[in-house]
């Protein structure tokens, strides 16, 4: 049975291996997920369509895929004793295997590898620990191989060549072997090489983080970002959060947070100015109709912005209870492609991580990103005397070709004038 890369959603014709759950000789059970493809949008997990062993891994971690192209082979049927499994620190690098031309591997209609080089297989040596042992001069009769039988595995030439190397080495500096009992779970694919003090460390970006870096470049070469920035005074919204916390925990089952305050101050804003609720396609200006709000989260892999869709029409507690369930599906890489498209407008809350002050950077082709930043008491003066408040700096960063000045200061404006009478949000929602 082949494990074939499936439709990941109309925008995704591409996707990268990220990271194989079972290695070559495991047992698979229908529906298990057997490998995770990345794109720049969501992580997509493939399950097994059969129970039987994983005989082959096509595609390995880093590799750039397309819909219906072949990721492995499955055994339908078969036991875990029909097929035998190679050593685990072999399958560490799947990539070396795969790609270099030294590799000696059968490519026919079934996809069956032919095994260990025949001259390494004498040696008692794995083929990719013996191109590595020769691309680096290593003499083999130092080397006392941990692998079944004795044989030198890829582990045993690096974690040697790491002694060499090392000035003062020490156990536990050295990376363990990885033994052949050793289960997934203990033994999964590395995703960086082994570290010693004082070395690098090479980890392989993430496609969703290359992406995001591309797609960074083509905003700044494309649009005309321009800031404006205003401050906040946070007092009146503290205060109905403080008193209404504990009750609307009890009722709804979530935390009363500042984002559905911004979220329906940034709806109240976009009402009074459209024209930061459009987008820019070639010569047409298209005005949305529906208020999408994108909210910025971040996530290992990089930042990804899943959407709250018709957020007008959304209460406080429905907003809570769908950043609190995206951020639940960020964690555990759960999104669908659907939940990230359609945005009209971005929130973005450097204030989580203690920013005081920032430019965020436009989520194309929207022309309009609202910046929250952290709560920081300052002496302001109110009515010509000092009182200590409880003030925020926001941003707004827009595109300039579309979005004139006036209609950005008067949107931030908007936004500021909401959030310090709060009650206007339950009059004029």
């Amino acid at each position: 049975m082949e494990i074939l890369v499936p439709e990941m959603g109309e925008s995704i014709v591409e996707a990268t291996v990220g990271q194989w759950f079972k290695r070559v000789g495991e047992s698979v059970i229908e529906g298990e997920p057997l490998v995770e493809l990345e794109t720049d949008k969501v992580n997509v997990e493939v399950p097994a369509s059969s129970n039987g062993v994983l005989e082959k891994i096509v595609c390995a971690e880093g590799d750039v895929v397309s819909v219906s192209d072949i990721l492995g082979i499955v055994q339908a049927g078969a036991s875990v004793k029909s097929v035998p499994a190679p050593e685990p620190s072999d399958l560490v690098d799947n990539s070396e295997s795969f790609s270099s031309p030294e590799a000696e591997t059968i490519e026919n209609s079934t996809g069956v590898e032919s095994g260990l080089i025949e001259d390494a297989a004498d040696l008692k040596i794995s083929p990719v620990a013996k191109r590595l042992a020769d691309n680096r001069g290593v003499d083999l009769s130092k080397i006392e191989g941990t692998g079944i039988g004795g044989r030198i595995v890829k582990d045993d030439i690096e974690n040697y060549l790491l002694r060499e190397n090392s000035a003062t080495p020490s156990a536990e500096a050295l990376p363990t072997p990885v033994s052949s009992n050793e289960t997934q779970s203990t033994a999964a694919p590395k995703k960086a090489a082994h570290v010693v003090d004082g070395e690098d460390q090479i980890v392989r970006l993430s496609r969703r983080r290359l992406t995001m870096a591309e797609r960074l470049s083509e905003v700044h070469h494309t649009a005309v970002m321009t800031t404006t920035y205003n401050e906040i005074d946070m007092t009146l919204t503290m205060d109905i959060r403080k008193r209404r916390k504990e009750s609307f925990q009890e009722q709804y089952g979530v935390n009363l947070g500042f984002m559905s305050f911004f979220v329906k101050a940034v709806i109240g804003g976009l009402v009074a100015y459209p024209i930061i609720n459009a987008e820019l396609q070639e010569q047409q200006l298209i005005y949305r109709g529906n208020y999408h709000i994108g909210i910025a989260v971040g996530s290992e892999d990089g930042l990804v912005v899943p959407v709250l869709k018709r957020a007008n029409t959304m209460t406080f507690s429905e907003i809570e209870l769908g950043i609190r369930a995206m951020a639940e599906k960020v964690k555990t890489k759960k999104l669908s492609l659907d939940e990230l498209q359609g945005g009209t407008f971005t929130i973005t809350n450097g204030g989580v991580f203690g920013s005081l002050m920032s430019t965020p950077i436009l989520n194309y082709p929207q022309v309009g990103i609202l910046g929250m930043h952290s709560i920081v008491q300052r002496p302001i003066a109110i009515d010509g005397k000092v009182e200590i408040r409880p003030m925020m700096y926001v941003a707004l960063t827009y595109d300039h070709r579309v979005v004139e000045g006036r209609e950005a200061v008067g949107f931030l404006k908007r936004v500021k004038e909401l959030i310090e009478d709060p009650g206007r949000l339950l009059i004029e929602s």
